[in-house]
C-alpha cells in the first residue's frame, strides 16, 4: 500500500506576506511539518507549489533522500480563491492518481509531529476511510442568538468534569484514493480521529500568532529534550570554528582563519568516543580541506535546514539528540540549539542564540570556543 503525502504551498500570502519561506525558529515555516513528514511512516511527500524560490530550495536542500519530491503547482490552484480541494485533484490526476492513500499535511500547522502523521494512517489500516486530527478543548461557546451551545451556565461544570469539544485543528487528513475519487474532498465515508495538544490549535494568520506559535514551539522543543551522555558533537562552522569574517579577492573566498587549539580539544574528544560532525550552510573547499586535515568524516555543507538533517541522521545512525551537543551562533542553528541534549554557543554569539543555549562559552568564535565546549563534553562525560 503506497502512503502519499502532500504539502500544498502558495506564493502570496496575504496576512504574513512570504509566510511559508519566512524562518520559524530559525528554519522556514514549511519545513517543520516537512522535516516529520520526512520522518514518518509515508512513503513519498510531495511539496505542492507555484513557489519558484521553494522549488529550487527543496532540490537544493533534501538531495540526501528520494523521499521529498516537488511539483509545480498551476496557477489556477494557487489563487486566493481556490480550494484546497481543487490542489488535491488537480495533483492527483497530475500523478494518475498513483497512490493508495493521500495524507494532507499543512504547512501553517508546525507543531505536526511523525506520531500524528502514523496515528492518522494507522486509522486507515484499521479499515477507515478517512481520518484527520483534532484538538479537544474545554472552552465554553454560543450561539449568536445569546444561547449556550455546549453547557448549562446554571451548572458551570468543573474543567476536570467537562468532555468539551472536539474541533479541527487543520493538521493532518488522510483519505483512501477511492475516498478521494468519489468524494472529491479530503473527508469521507467512515471517519476517524486524532487527538492532538491542545496549543496545536492556533493558525498563524497575523503577526501576534506568529509570536506565540513561535514560543510555544520553542518551548516544546526545549521541553522535550533530555539531557544524557554525550555522543555526538555537532558544529556549525562560520561564527563557530571562525570569528565570522571571511576575505574575498576578485576570483571569490579567499581565507578563512582556524584556531589551532578547537582542532586539538576535537581530537582529544574523539579519543573518548565522541563522534564529531560538521554542519554548515555555506558551500566552502577551504572548509572542506580544514575538516580533511581534522580527519572529520561527516562533513555537510550546504545545508539550510540543519534541524530536519540532523533528525535524518539521528534516524538512520541510531543515535538520538539527546545524545548530542551542538555548538552554533546564528538563527539557522536556532532549532537545534532548542532540541539537543547539550546546546552551546561561542561567547560573542547573536543575542537570541544565547537566551536559548544551555551553555554560553567565556570563548569567542575562532578564539577558543570550541576547545572549550570539548573540555566541557569531556567533564560532563565523565558523570556517566
Amino acid at each position: 500500500m503506497k502512503t502519499l503525502g502532500f504539502i500544498p504551498l502558495r506564493k502570496n500570502s496575504k496576512g504574513i506576506p512570504g509566510k511559508n519561506r519566512r524562518k520559524m525558529v530559525g528554519k522556514p515555516l514549511f519545513t517543520w511539518v516537512l522535516g516529520e513528514a520526512l520522518l514518518s511512516n509515508l512513503d513519498e511527500v510531495y511539496v505542492y507549489t507555484d513557489d519558484d524560490v521553494i522549488l529550487e530550495f527543496i532540490e537544493k536542500e533534501y538531495h540526501y533522500t528520494t523521499k521529498i519530491k516537488v511539483l509545480k503547482r498551476s496557477k489556477e490552484s494557487a489563487t486566493d480563491t481556490a480550494t484546497t480541494e481543487s490542489a488535491m485533484l488537480e495533483f492527483a490526476q497530475q500523478i494518475n492518481y498513483n497512490f493508495d492513500v493521500f495524507c494532507l499535511l499543512q504547512a501553517t500547522s508546525p507543531f505536526t509531529k511523525a506520531e500524528d502523521i502514523n496515528k492518522c494512517l494507522k486509522q486507515l489500516q484499521q479499515g477507515k476511510d478517512a481520518a484527520l486530527t483534532v484538538v479537544n478543548t474545554h472552552r465554553f461557546t454560543w450561539n449568536a442568538n445569546g444561547t449556550p451551545a455546549n453547557y448549562n451556565p446554571k451548572k458551570r461544570p468543573r474543567r476536570q468534569d467537562f468532555e468539551g469539544l472536539l474541533i479541527e485543528n487543520g493538521a493532518v487528513y488522510t483519505c483512501t484514493k477511492t475516498t478521494l475519487i468519489n468524494h472529491k474532498n479530503r473527508l469521507g465515508g467512515n471517519i476517524g480521529l486524532v487527538r492532538m495538544p491542545e496549543d496545536t490549535l492556533y493558525e498563524i494568520d497575523s503577526e501576534t500568532d506568529w509570536t506565540i506559535v513561535e514560543s510555544l514551539l520553542i518551548e516544546r522543543q526545549k521541553r522535550e529534550k533530555i539531557a544524557k551522555k554525550i555522543t555526538h558533537l555537532v558544529l556549525d562552522v562560520d561564527g563557530v570554528f571562525t570569528d565570522g569574517t571571511i576575505t574575498y579577492t576578485s576570483e571569490g573566498e579567499h581565507t578563512k582563519n582556524f584556531d589551532m587549539r578547537d582542532g586539538m580539544g576535537i581530537e582529544i574528544l574523539r579519543e573518548f568516543g565522541v563522534e564529531v560532525m560538521i554542519m554548515t550552510s555555506e558551500q566552502s573547499k577551504l572548509v572542506a580541506k580544514r575538516m580533511q586535515k581534522l580527519k572529520i568524516a561527516q562533513v555537510f555543507l550546504g545545508v539550510k535546514d540543519k534541524h530536519t538533517l540532523l533528525q535524518q541522521l539521528a534516524k538512520t545512525q541510531e543515535f538520538s539528540l539527546n545524545n548530542v551537543a551542538y555548538v552554533g551562533d546564528d538563527v539557522n542553528d536556532m532549532a537545534n540549539i532548542c532540541s539537543v541534549g547539550w546546546s552551546l554557543t561561542p561567547g560573542n554569539a547573536m543575542p537570541e542564540i544565547k537566551a536559548l543555549a544551555d551553555v554560553v562559552l567565556t570563548k569567542k568564535s575562532g578564539a577558543g570556543a570550541i576547545r572549550e565546549a570539548c573540555q566541557f563534553i569531556k567533564n560532563y562525560n565523565k558523570r556517566f
